[in-house]
This record gives structure tokens, C-alpha cells and sequence, in this order.
């Protein structure tokens, strides 16, 4: 039996169910609490509680950073699937995690962060709309 560290378990586990960044995203980020603290039961149950709070400090990071490293074409995509995944329509989608603002974030999160995430979750929603519109975008003839 290979020993895994909580942070690969949870990245290997849960997280590989999970199909979206931005719907990763907005899972860890669910399971924040008031005080800071992450909760998932399982994990906790395995690996201990300070170890599940380290591992999903260090997923949540790791999904902020990969959200704002996504070219805006794969995040459109990325919007189409995990709406459908969460049962909504795309642009519902983007504007609930919009709403969200810094509940999206971990705590202490980088210089700039939360201006960044809030400006591609902006043009997100733009996007999404335009999209849905089909006379929205003109072929060059």
C-alpha cells in the first residue's frame, strides 16, 4: 500500500473528480469556514485535520494560480463545462463565482490577486454572453 501525503490524496482523490479548474476552484474554496479553516471529512478523517487544513491551503493556492495562468479561451471553455457539470447555465455559472469575489480567494492571498481573478471572472461574463448571442461576433468577409 503506497502512503500518500494529504495534499497528493486530496489532488489524486477528490479533486481529480472534480472536472473544471474553475469548478475546483469554487469547491475548495466552498469548503473554507469563517475562522479560515477548511473542513472536509474525509480528508480530515485520514490524514488528521492540520494536515487536511494544510493540503487545501496549498490546493486552493494552486487552483488560484492556475485560474489566473489560463489563457482566457481554455477558461471560456472551462466556463461551458463546469456550468454544465453544476447543472446552470454558463452565464448564471460565472456570475454566482463573481458574487462569490473574495470568498473565491484563500486567505492572505498574493499582491494583486483578487484585482486579477475579479477582472478574468469580469471578462468571463462577457465573453459567456457574447457567445450565447450569435450576431455578438462578425466574420470578417
Amino acid at each position: 500500500m503506497t502512503l500518500k501525503s494529504a495534499f497528493e490524496d486530496l489532488r489524486e482523490t477528490t479533486l481529480q473528480a472534480i472536472t473544471g479548474c474553475l469548478r475546483k476552484l469554487d469547491y475548495v474554496s466552498g469548503l473554507r469556514n469563517r475562522r479560515e479553516d477548511y473542513a472536509h471529512w474525509g480528508l480530515g478523517r485520514v490524514h488528521g485535520d492540520p494536515q487536511a487544513n494544510k493540503a487545501l491551503t496549498q490546493a486552493h493556492r494552486s487552483l488560484v494560480s492556475q485560474v489566473l495562468s489560463t489563457p482566457i479561451r481554455q477558461l471560456v471553455d472551462d466556463v461551458e463545462l463546469s456550468s454544465k457539470m453544476a447543472g446552470v447555465p454558463p452565464a448564471t455559472y460565472v456570475e454566482r463565482l463573481r458574487k462569490r469575489g473574495q470568498g473565491l480567494l484563500p486567505s492572505s492571498p498574493g499582491a494583486g490577486s483578487a484585482r486579477h481573478l475579479n477582472s478574468v471572472l469580469y471578462a468571463l461574463s462577457g465573453l459567456v454572453k457574447a457567445r450565447r448571442k450569435p450576431d455578438a461576433i462578425r466574420r470578417a468577409s
